[in-house]
This record gives C-alpha cells, structure tokens and sequence, in this order.
C-alpha cells in the first residue's frame, strides 16, 4: 500500500506512544487516513506528518489538546498567535512561581547549614539586621497547643499557606516580660514573609543589632539562654530596646534526635 504507514510505524517515526495516537484518535485530534475495514487497522499519509508535527510542538509548549484542536480546526492566524501569546503569559507566571520556590529552598538550606557550621553553641554573638518583613499576630501564648492555634489563626485571616511559612515561624518575648524574666510568655506569633503579601497584619522586625544566641533545645529550655544573653546584655553595657525573636530553626519533624533540635534568640539591643 503505497503512501500509507501503519499506527505502529508512525508511533516509530514520530516517537510517539501507539495509545496517544489512539487517543487523538478518539478524540478527534488527529485522524488516520484511512481504515482498513476488514481489519480495523489505522494507517496514515506523509501529508499527515506535519500535522502530527504541530501537535506535538504545540503540546510541548504547554498548550492543551483542546486548544490545538480549535486551531488545526480553524486554522486561523489571529488564534494561533493570541494562543501563543496567552500560553506564554502563564509560562511567565510559571517562571515566576518557581524562582520564588527556588529563593525559598536557598534561603532555608543557607539558614540551616549556617546554624549547623557556622555559629557555636551557648556563644551570645551580636549581629545586624537589616528590616525583616513579617506577618505578626499579637496574641498571648504559654503552650504548644496556643503556638499551633495562633499559627493556624495567622494562616487563615491572611489567607496564606503552608508552603509560605514553613521553617519561617517565631515568637516573640515582650521587652517587659524580659525584664520581669518571664520568658516563657510570648505576645505574638510570626512568620517571616519572602515575597509580597497585602495583608494588615503586615509589619516589620526592626532593623538594627541583636545580641543573639543558638542553643540545642526548643522552646521549653529557652530561659536559661534569655539569662545568658541579658548577662552579656548588662556585662557590655547595652540595653534591650524592644521584643525578643525566638525561632525554633531545627525541630522535630527536621531530626528524630532532640540532641539536634536547634533555637536562635535574638534581642535587640542598643
């Protein structure tokens, strides 16, 4: 049979899977040209190779099947360039969405190769910030369970979701309760904000230098490292000038060990 390729040999050719061929079949995509009524097989035409070519363009650029058929239907300039400019668009968003995926990932893996190597343990070190945006919800908390409903709190009035502030979470420790070392009750929660987000609950952590410390341990051990860091406050002659950060970086869904559980706090000093 001259001219004429079967299902198989174009699914070869075009390295296409026989079921896909199938399915455009099916579906009205994209026809053979001819079935062999005694056999029911499929068989194609070279005037077809180019068809099949456009299909598989179009699709590799992200378009649907059910816009490519609208096209090879109408076959009209105007729609072929307004599909290519919208699927570009979303592309663009694409893009987008995955280089702020790609700060995120950067910014935690250099957050905790920088807690494991770079600081030392129970050592207060002072450090600069520059302004820190953040989500804060000011609302007293004292256990664990009040942390994970202030969080969930935060989360739905601001209407955001987990993949924003995963390992970007902390507490704060009013400046009066530091000095009344009370440092097991915390005024508000936050999250650390790595992108743009229209909220009223959007504030700021003040830039300026911290006396800051990591110690092994979460929350529950953190009063004997307020004291460390309120000696050194007082040995060099500072001042605390607002709310502690507290941030659990390591914890028990990072490590199984709680011998690697990893807590910074952070005073501001001045």
């Amino acid at each position: 049979m001259k001219n004429r390729f079967s299902i198989g040999t174009m699914s070869k050719l075009h390295n296409v899977p026989i079921q896909t061929l199938r399915y455009y079949d099916k579906i009205g995509l994209f026809k053979p040209i001819v079935i062999d009524s005694n056999t029911g097989y499929r068989y194609y035409s070279t005037e077809q190779f180019e068809q099949l070519h456009t299909i598989n363009y179009l699709k590799n650029l992200g378009i649907p099947l059910k816009s490519i058929k609208l096209q090879l239907e109408t076959r009209d300039k105007e729609y072929f360039l307004n599909l290519l400019k919208k699927e570009s668009e979303i592309t663009e968003r694409r893009i987008k969405e995955l280089q702020l995926i790609k700060t995120r990932f950067e910014n935690r893996i250099d957050e905790i190769e920088q807690a494991i190597r770079g600081h030392k343990l129970e050592s207060v070190t002072t450090k600069f910030f520059p302004e820190r945006k953040i989500l804060l919800l000011e609302e007293p908390i004292y256990s664990e369970v009040e942390l994970e409903l202030a969080l969930r709190k935060l989360e739905n009035t601001s209407n955001i979701t987990s993949s924003i502030f995963i390992g970007k979470v902390g507490l704060t420790v009013s400046k009066n309760n530091i000095e009344r070392m009370k440092f097991n009750e915390y005024n508000s929660i936050f999250i650390i904000l790595e992108e743009s987000i229209k909220s009223e609950l959007v504030t700021s952590l003040k830039a300026g230098k911290y006396a800051c410390i990591y110690y092994s341990g979460d929350h529950s051990v953190s009063s004997k490292y307020y004291k460390m860091l309120l000696d050194y406050i007082s040995k060099e002659e500072y001042k605390v000038i607002g709310d502690a950060v507290e941030r659990t970086i390591i914890n028990q869904f990072i490590s199984k060990s709680k011998e690697d559980y990893l807590t910074e706090i952070q005073i501001p000093i001045g």
